[in-house]
This record gives structure tokens, sequence and C-alpha cells, in this order.
């Protein structure tokens, strides 16, 4: 590993850690918690484009471990390093991969199977009733929102096609980490709560930690990450490089 990608690494984590802190507002996923509101997402996703996926991968996996250990985080270290930290390794590892690809329109229609997937997930909690009206058509409108934002920057910017795609494909893994993650742990350890589901959370809690955690912090991604990059990339040149198949 270069030297440079190192110390980015440890510039990505320390900024993540910070931004975390500064923007936590103390909003946690409806109905069953656990899982933040977390904009600083946009952190590792810039440095997994601008440096590549190990540096957005690493630097996000050891951001969110400080982030979880720093009040107000839940501060429960193997919570954080069997759900928290491979889930932002692999989400941002795949933005700093796919980022970096020529991304053609038929990989975009497959991110709108991923995000069609999601939907269905918050149709069933309302059919289920777990999750009010209101909210479930709050995400639904997210999915359908940010996902024609993604595909009109793609066809309008086709430079940013594969960076938000990467920003679709990449935070659905690390979404589905995270909601199957979290359900994993409460069969075999007590999560953080006090609702009554701290141990054996019903299955169904998986898609709202899932559904929640891709839908705060998709528009992020597919919105803040195009300028932010390109103001990078402006300022240093040569931050700059050609895609490859």
């Amino acid at each position: 590993m270069k030297a440079l990608n190192a110390a980015m690494i440890g510039v990505c984590a320390a900024l993540y850690t910070i931004v975390g802190y500064l923007t936590n507002l103390g909003i946690v996923s409806p109905v069953v918690g656990v899982v933040r509101f977390w904009p600083a997402v946009i952190v590792p996703a810039v440095f997994a484009a601008l440096f590549g996926p190990w540096v957005g991968g690493i630097g996000a996996a050891i951001g969110i471990f400080f982030a979880d250990m720093i009040q107000p985080g839940h501060g429960i270290a193997l919570l954080s390093l069997t759900v928290g930290v491979p889930s932002n390794f692999l989400g941002f590892f795949i933005i700093g991969y796919v980022s970096r690809r020529n991304v053609e329109w038929k990989h975009v229609a497959a991110g709108l199977g991923v995000c069609g997937v999601i939907a269905l997930m918050s149709v069933y909690l309302l059919n289920e009733a777990v999750i009010s009206l209101d909210i479930g058509l709050l995400f639904l409108g997210v999915f359908v929102g940010c996902y024609l934002i993604a595909v009109l920057v793609g066809y309008l910017l086709p430079e940013w096609r594969s960076y938000q795609f990467s920003s679709v494909l990449g935070l659905a893994v690390g979404s589905a980490w995270i909601g199957f993650g979290i359900w994993a742990y409460s069969q075999i350890l007590p999560l953080p709560l006090s609702l009554g589901w701290e141990r054996n959370a019903p299955f169904y809690a998986s898609f709202l930690w899932l559904v929640w955690t891709f839908a705060t912090e998709i528009p992020f991604l597919v919105t803040l990450g195009p300028p932010i990059i390109k103001a990078c990339r402006k300022a240093f040149p040569s931050l700059t490089q050609n895609k490859s198949r």
C-alpha cells in the first residue's frame, strides 16, 4: 500500500468519526432503534471515489468503530466489530471499486431492481403495521426520488453514472449487513434497547433496520457526492483517474 493511501485512510477515519459526532442529532430508526441517522456517510464515499476502495473501506471501518465507542454511540465493541465495521467496509469498498469502472445502462437497471426489493420491504412493513403510513410513504418517496436523481445525473452527466450506481449498490449491501447483522446479534446477545426487542428481535426488524439505513443515507450520497468530488478533483487534478472495465 502506498504511503499516500495509508495517510488517507487515517484522514478518512478521523474525519468520519468527527463528522459523525458533530452531525449526530440523536435520531435513531423508528420502532426498533439502535441505528442512527448518519449523514456522515458522505465522508468515506468521497474518499473511496477519490483514492480507491481500500482507502474508503478501511477508513470507514476504523471511523465507524471509534464513532460507535464514543458517546452518543452504543459503546458495545462486539456489536460494532460484527455489524458496523464489516458493513461500512463492504459498502464503501464497493463504492470505491465500482465508481472507477465504466457502468452501462444495464447496470443502472440492475440498481433499480435493488431499490425495488428495498421498496417491497417497506410495503411489507406497512402491511404488517410495523411502521406508520407517513413513515412508509416517506421511505418509498426517498427510494423513488433518489433513484430518479441518480438516473437523471447519469443521463445528463455520464461521468457520474458509475459513482451514482456504486452509491446505490454499495449502500444496499452495507444496509443489508446492518439489518440482518443486528437481528442475528440479538439472537445471541442483548442489543442496547429498552423496547423489549433487545433479545431475539423478530426477523422483520431486520427489514426495518435495512430500509431505515438505506433511506436515510442514500440522499447524501447521490446529491452531495458529485459536487464534493468534483471540487476536490478541481483543486487537485492528480486525483482524477481514467476508468476501467
